[in-house]
């Protein structure tokens, strides 16, 4: 174990229940991992109830039904009713597909407080080549139907190389539905869209103009719609604050019970993450070699452990590092002070010819039959 050398570790404020790995959608960036086809098992009912009771006890305040796609699971709204009743606020992120009105009443009376739509894209033809399905339509007036029930409006927007080029239009289709709140979250390069990444890193070109694009438009909106804008860290000189510091806010349980301090912990080699079958959630939280692994600064290398920065980004992102070096102990490479800078650089280039040059290779989209494939 490396451990943490903190001895007060407080207790975790958001919970993600990501409630199943089944989704009627196809996403190429999706951030499940690429084997989630052979996690088949879903925790119960029940198990759910005892998680949210015992991360509530513990301290925990939002929580965020999500998968997969959770509308997939019958007990949607006895879980949003629980959580009410333990004093939850309480988000369902959802690709939007299959929510019919009378559902979104129900959860609204069950004590649901945020829905969360994504759409793909700004036209049809491209959100529904993204999404793998016909969904475009029924998107658009789902996220009508959450503002009419009296929810705040907020929309999500993965943005990457095949749609980064309809920012203009992304912005005016979140003005014209009435959001609320947009979020343009530029792809994180985990689970398939790693798989994807060629395909889908934008330049640092596409990235600015995009940037500009949506810096220009919020102060027209400013006032009617707040936009939250997702910095890619690709192009950063320093890495982002992984999980606000592994194991001390946020904490995710997949599908199958599996405790996780990131939705892509699955990942990482040998780190034996618990399951809320055996352990309780203060179990797995305080005392878990998974939760306590890279608490702390002990486990750290060079340069993060001598680095005066450590306490703002905390080494970066394990699974980054992982993904990029093969050694989830190394610096994130995405920073400038990493001795495996080089990657970062090679991956942006790599992403920059095949944007050029054109590739035989297509985008693999997210099925259980792709998971299995590639297992």
């Amino acid at each position: 174990m490396a451990g943490s050398n903190n001895p007060e570790v407080t207790p975790p404020r958001w919970l993600l229940a990501e409630l199943s790995y089944k989704c009627p959608l196809q996403c190429p960036y999706c951030s499940n991992p690429l084997d989630y086809a052979q996690y088949t098992e879903e925790l119960a009912t029940e198990d759910w109830k005892r998680v949210l009771t015992q991360a509530r006890k513990m301290g925990a305040v939002q929580l965020g039904f999500s998968g997969g796609e959770p509308l997939t699971r019958q007990d949607l709204p006895e879980l949003v009713r629980h959580a009410r009743e333990l004093g939850y606020y309480s988000n369902l992120i959802t690709s939007g597909y299959g929510l019919e009105e009378d559902k979104i009443v129900q959860l609204k009376e069950a004590g649901l407080d945020h829905i969360q739509v994504s759409i793909q894209a700004s036209t049809q033809e491209l959100n529904d080549h993204l999404a793998g399905t016909a969904s475009y339509q029924h998107k658009q007036e789902v996220a009508k139907l959450v503002k009419k029930h009296g929810y705040p409006m907020v929309l999500c927007v993965v943005i990457h190389r095949e749609n980064i080029h309809q920012m203009q239009q992304v912005l005016e289709m979140a003005e014209s539905l009435g959001a609320d709140y947009l979020e343009l979250a530029n792809t994180q390069y985990y689970g398939w869209a790693h798989l994807n990444r060629d395909l889908l890193l934008p330049t640092k070109e596409q990235f600015e103009e995009a940037e500009k694009t949506a810096q220009a438009f919020k102060k027209k909106v400013e006032g009617r719609m707040k936009i939250y804008y997702v910095i890619p860290d690709f192009y950063e000189d320093r890495p982002k604050a992984c999980m606000n510091g592994w194991g001390t806010t946020f904490l995710t349980i997949a599908p199958d019970g599996v405790a996780l301090p990131c939705h892509s912990a699955r990942e990482l080699p040998g780190l034996c993450c618990p399951n809320v079958k055996e352990y309780s959630i203060e179990q797995i939280w305080y005392e878990s070699e998974a939760f306590n692994f890279f608490r702390g600064f002990d486990w750290m290398q060079e340069p993060c452990l001598s680095c005066d920065e450590k306490e703002k980004d905390f080494g970066g992102c394990r699974c980054q590092a992982y993904l990029m070096t093969g050694d989830m102990m190394r610096t994130d490479p995405v920073c400038s002070k990493s001795p495996d800078h080089a990657v970062i650089d090679e991956a942006i280039e790599s992403a920059r010819k095949a944007a050029l040059q054109g590739t035989e290779k297509p985008l693999v989209f997210r099925n259980s039959k792709n998971s299995k494939k590639l297992v």
